[in-house]
């Protein structure tokens, strides 16, 4: 992993701790936060979440 895709994981993971966050704290939806996940990975396209993730990404 480079640090270009090492950034990416870390921008990543970084808002959508923010995003649960507030989906846990009801500010926020499921589908909500589904849509934030998806809009994210292909955003950052971080190699770890777009493999763990249950929202599809197509590149």
């Amino acid at each position: 992993m480079n640090e270009k895709q090492l950034e990416a994981e870390q921008q990543y993971y970084l808002a959508i701790s923010v995003a649960k966050s507030m989906f846990q704290s009801g500010i926020i939806s499921a589908e909500v936060l589904a849509i934030i996940d998806t809009k994210l990975l292909e955003k950052w396209q971080p190699i770890s979440a777009i493999l763990l993730s249950d929202n599809p990404l197509t590149l």
